[in-house]
């Protein structure tokens, strides 16, 4: 009986630290950004199963001394929204120890694309956008703000 007791045990430990492992590689990048010029800062947060990113610092917040716009977006009628806010990463979903199948919106040309994000290390977030396959995009390093 005590062997008994004892596997039960080692194997609810076993468990709890393999699901406590998954759950904080999962959640590793979630906290404040830099993009890759150090012009903004964006919050990548968990919302329900995904993850989404959205600015929370501009370096210059007013241009010409207006409030920054999203002034390059195809649709005429967002172009009044407000960059301070505007959620950038949207529908990323952790598997296999990437964050995929969201999508990335790029202010400065006003295009979205599809994204994967990959930890490179605890303070370097690598960034991919593309359209159609992975393999064809543009891939930017982000770093971790303390």
């Amino acid at each position: 009986m005590k062997i008994g007791q004892f596997a039960s045990v080692f194997i609810l430990v076993f468990l709890g630290l393999v699901w406590n492992a998954k759950a904080q590689g999962e959640n590793a990048i979630l906290g404040l950004w830099y993009n890759t010029e150090k012009t903004a800062q964006v919050e990548i947060m968990k919302s329900g199963s995904q993850f989404i990113g959205k600015i929370t610092w501009l370096k210059d917040p007013n241009p010409e001394g207006k409030q920054a716009l999203d002034k390059e977006n195809s649709d005429p009628k967002l172009r009044s929204r407000p960059l301070m806010g505007l959620a950038i990463l949207d529908g990323l979903k952790y598997s296999g120890g990437m964050w995929k199948g969201g999508e990335i919106y790029d202010p400065k040309n006003g295009k979205t694309y599809s994204c994967e994000v990959k930890l490179k290390s605890d303070k370097i977030l690598e960034v991919k956008g593309y359209i159609g396959f992975s393999f064809v995009g543009r891939t930017v390093e982000w770093t971790r703000i303390k």
